[in-house]
């Protein structure tokens, strides 16, 4: 019998081993730990519709929650959720949520809300206000050299980088 527990243990965890390349590796920038749903939470609980309809970010409730891609989002009404529901695309910040700048030099840093640009119709986050005054010096070129990077790092975890 407990040969039958080690050996159902060990095939578990070989199958785990070999499965864990499969997944998604910090494709998306999360706070850390769970939601009452099990997954992580994107955009540190901030309404990610609030960032293209008011001047600040709006802060989201665990009550409207959505998930998208296995990544949790907060809003702060039932309307906001039902806008991301009808389409995600338009609402989620670009490179997952890290730092745009950050990809733009190949790496994945935390993206924050309270800077962040929209640049046609497409939400831009970045690490902090002196990353953000030097994206502002050639929005073009960052944005451009963030998307070229973008697909050689997405799956890349952050400590690879």
């Amino acid at each position: 019998m407990i040969r039958k527990h080690i050996l159902a243990a060990l095939i578990t965890a070989t199958a785990l081993t070999v499965a864990a390349p499969a997944f998604a590796v910090d494709e998306y920038n999360v706070s850390n730990g769970v939601t009452l749903t099990g997954h992580s939470l994107g955009m540190h609980g901030i309404d990610p519709v609030s960032m293209f309809k008011s001047e600040a970010p709006g802060l989201g409730d665990a009550v409207h929650t959505s998930t998208h891609d296995g990544v949790d989002y907060y809003f702060a009404s039932a309307e906001t959720k039902d806008q991301f529901d009808a389409n995600p695309e338009a609402f989620l910040p670009q490179f997952g949520g890290f730092c745009a700048f950050g990809i733009y030099v190949g790496k994945k840093l935390d993206g924050d809300v309270r800077f962040a640009d929209i640049v046609d119709g497409k939400l831009y986050l970045f690490v902090n206000a002196a990353i953000f005054e030097k994206y502002l010096e050639n929005k073009d070129d960052v944005i451009a050299g963030a998307f070229d990077k973008w697909p050689s790092i997405r799956s890349t975890a952050v400590g690879d980088l």
